[in-house]
């Protein structure tokens, strides 16, 4: 029999991240930890920086010709994360 404030494990950690407003920080570690699973060790070599501000993904790449490669795949860089991640969080990308 479940009591009126019983909570399950999930439930009670999404209440605590909503409460202390963690969960911005959370998704932007797991984007940081995605990358190079996703885009491989040497794309993930040239990445210096990856914020996450309002949704949107800023990349800072070190190699000009990388960049430029890259800055034709942002449609299947968000796609990809947004897959993983398992919902729409990526709405934009911006390569520096």
């Amino acid at each position: 029999m479940k009591k009126k404030n019983d909570l399950s494990l999930q439930e009670a950690m999404q209440d605590m991240l909503r409460e202390y407003k963690l969960t911005p920080q959370l998704n932007e570690t797991r984007v940081k930890m995605l990358w190079e699973k996703l885009m491989g060790k040497t794309i993930s070599t040239y990445t210096s920086n990856i914020q996450v501000r309002k949704n949107v993904l800023y990349l800072t790449i070190l190699s000009a010709p990388l960049k430029h490669e890259l800055s034709f795949g942002k449609e299947k860089i968000k796609t990809l994360l947004n897959e993983e991640m398992g919902e729409e969080y990526i709405k934009e990308v911006v390569i520096r």
